[in-house]
């Protein structure tokens, strides 16, 4: 009865979310594009136009944002798109020529019998890392990659929204060939398959679509998505930012190498510990469509660069008090992260473990342990706390964000001056433009609620009466105390 129960709801509350999917999957990159349009380098983070909303015209909302001369055609080109074509294909060469981790994922629900996956993506990104850094040490500044990438990233961003469409479209036209029972151990995710189009295009069908390519023969599309391009990208479009600012000021500031650097590690770190994905939600539970497809290449590498973008511009200057106090807190979230995650996956394997054996847990009746103990028994999720807390350092380098941009020698005390002779100020954009440097923070934190709550009921489902023990036991969903 429980179980049919939790279907029932599962499949009410999907078919009322096509209206959000269809929100989603139209609105989000027009809010990509709105971001890059309003908090600009050509007038100021925000256009000094939206900041009067009782006088904003088209026009005037036009001439204060960088948009195209010859409007909408001009937001892709066929050349970006064949470059950011060349950049994935690299990324498949890499993949299929550097040395591998392959492990077993979990077993599947239909055949009982796990997938094998292939890991190199730290690898990967190291040997692109040192190409990049040996043109850097020729070029400098001027390298064409970081050029290329500063005077095309509306294109590429669009780029990136039109393939995130096309695998989508791909993956979810190809889930209808999935049979039960298949050699190829093709599953539909239980989520994806509600019956409405638009929302099974938006959470994907296919649990685990792969692709067999000539010379690079099987590739797992989602753990390549998610490890690959847009992680990597994301660093490459930082590190454009960083060259950006050095050739708008002659210098780099210590908050933009701050925020670099936090995020570079943050990104290797994660392709360092690539394997921990086959335990995520992402890839035992969630199929693959629009919602992963664009989160991973579009949302996360043009999104998440954001601070850095923003500080090519506004150079702040931390001082030493400030890049410590954000090294502090990206440390505490750090180690809450990755303790957490590594004290749950010893008591998995090493149960035996001096630093877990005297450990609490409930003893669920289908056979697994629910540690109720050590970092679990603060939260449910602590880990995700500790992942939030990690990313603050990623934009409280930016300050009280927001910035305008006038002509030179206009003599405003504190004003940054460009080698061009223009000058950077605050002015009346001081503080709005957090809205877009602090927007990840707010994102975030309605991303791992709305996954505390998916997984809250997964594993209802999956535990049954044990579940709720669980919650009496540990109350607390992610930060203990307050949620």
């Amino acid at each position: 009865m429980r179980s049919n129960h939790w279907r029932e709801n599962a499949l009410a509350n999907d078919m009322c979310s096509s209206a959000g999917g269809a929100a989603a999957v139209f609105g989000l990159p027009v809010l990509l594009w709105t971001l890059f349009f309003v908090c600009n380098d050509k007038t100021g983070c925000p256009a000094p136009a939206t900041l009067s909303p009782s006088t904003l015209t088209l026009d005037k909302l036009k001439a204060d944002t960088p948009w195209p001369a010859n409007g909408i055609w001009e937001l892709c080109s066929w050349e970006v798109m064949g470059w950011t074509l060349a950049y994935y294909l690299l990324s498949l060469v890499l993949y299929r020529i550097l040395p591998a981790q392959e492990l077993l994922g979990t077993k599947l629900v239909q055949s009982g019998r796990p997938l094998t996956y292939r890991f190199n993506s730290f690898s990967s990104t190291v040997v692109q890392l040192v190409a990049l850094a040996i043109g850097t040490c020729f070029q400098g500044a001027d390298f064409i990659v970081w050029t290329y990438i500063a005077d095309h990233y509306l294109q590429l961003l669009t780029a990136n929204i039109i393939l995130a469409y096309a695998i989508s479209v791909y993956v979810y036209v190809d889930s209808f060939s999935v049979k039960l029972g298949n050699p190829e151990l093709r599953e539909l995710a239980v989520g994806g398959n509600t019956g409405s189009l638009i929302y099974d295009f938006w959470i994907g069908r296919e649990l685990n679509p792969r692709v067999t390519l000539p010379l690079f023969g099987e590739v797992d599309l989602k753990s390549w998505l998610e490890m690959r391009p847009g992680l990597t990208g994301w660093m490459m479009l930082n590190l454009a930012f960083c060259a950006k600012q050095y050739r708008a000021y002659g210098y780099l500031s210590d908050s933009i190498i701050v925020t670099t650097a936090f995020q570079a590690y943050y990104v290797l770190e994660s392709q360092l510990w690539e394997a921990d994905l086959l335990t995520m939600m992402d890839v035992t539970t969630d199929g693959l469509g629009f919602m992963l497809s664009f989160g991973n290449i579009a949302w996360v590498p043009f999104l998440y660069s954001t601070q850095a973008r923003y500080l090519a511009v506004y150079p702040v200057q931390l001082g030493w008090a400030g890049c410590a106090g954000v090294t502090i807190v990206f440390a505490i979230g750090f180690y809450i992260f990755r303790s957490a995650n590594n004290q749950k996956k010893l008591f998995r394997r090493q149960p035996y473990h001096p630093s877990v054996k005297d450990m609490p847990f409930i003893q669920a009746k289908r056979g697994t342990r629910l540690l109720t103990g050590g970092w679990w028994g603060k939260s449910r999720h602590i880990n995700y706390f500790g992942d939030w807390l990690q990313g603050w350092p990623f934009s409280l380098p930016t300050g009280i964000a927001g910035y305008q941009i006038i002509s030179a020698g206009s003599g405003v005390p504190g004003a940054f001056a460009m080698l061009d002779g223009r000058e950077v100020v605050h002015g009346a954009a001081r503080g709005w433009g957090m809205v877009f440097t602090y927007f990840y923070l707010l994102y975030f934190a309605i991303l791992l609620l709305h996954r505390e709550r998916r997984d809250d009921a997964a594993c209802s489902e999956k535990y049954g009466e044990d579940w709720d023990k669980y919650k009496n036991v540990v109350r607390w969903k992610i930060l203990p105390g307050v949620y």
